[in-house]
């Protein structure tokens, strides 16, 4: 039986922020690891014809900040709507994430970091300096990993888990899957609660 969780993100979602300590929590709670795989959303969004947020109808831009209002409260998470930098290329704060992962320290701590920095601290997260200070902030070596998250096969991986997302049929981020079963967004983790509990 599967005993991990896919998790499909990037560091720039807020939805990504509104669910990411509910989702570490439950995983912990089912005793489930975590996969951790950031993808580049811009190629998913162009497979799936979506367009990037400030070019949908104003409408689905209206609706968006109530719905990520609403979650705000709900999870009882600050929430900036309006944050200074965004959109901003969160590739580097991925990659760390991938490389974090391959030196086998904890991703969660850095990825909840990175998105509370956009999402709350108006900081760019496409700044290295901002990504090296919460790097150091977690006594992890910054230097050997800014690095290896630089490098080829960091890139390589990144690139293999956006194929990995578009092969799958998955629609946006975060997604997780369980035993080859999506659950596609935040509001989702209930049910991925109820499939965990089986």
């Amino acid at each position: 039986m599967t005993t991990a969780i896919d998790y499909y993100f990037t560091s720039l979602s807020p939805y990504v922020y509104l669910g990411h300590s509910t989702f570490t929590s439950l995983a912990n709670k089912h005793n489930t690891t975590i996969h951790y795989k950031p993808i580049k959303l811009a190629k998913l969004f162009a497979e799936l014809g979506v367009l990037p947020v400030k070019q949908r109808l104003q409408a689905r831009q209206d609706y968006r900040l109530i719905e990520l209002s609403r979650w705000s409260k709900k999870r009882h998470l600050p929430l900036n709507l309006q944050p200074a930098f965004f959109p901003a290329d969160p590739s580097l704060a991925d990659r760390c994430a991938i490389a974090l992962q391959q030196a086998g320290q904890d991703v969660s701590e850095f990825l909840g970091h990175v998105l509370a920095a956009c999402w709350v601290q108006d900081q760019n997260i496409a700044d290295e300096t901002v990504i090296r200070q919460i790097l150091t902030s977690l006594n992890v070596d910054t230097d050997s990993i800014v690095q290896q998250a630089l490098s080829s096969e960091i890139d390589e991986i990144y690139e293999v888990n956006t194929i990995e997302a578009i092969e799958k049929g998955l629609l946006g981020v975060p997604t997780y899957v369980y035993q080859n079963e999506p659950f596609w967004g935040q509001d989702r983790l209930d049910l991925l609660n109820d499939k965990l509990s089986e």
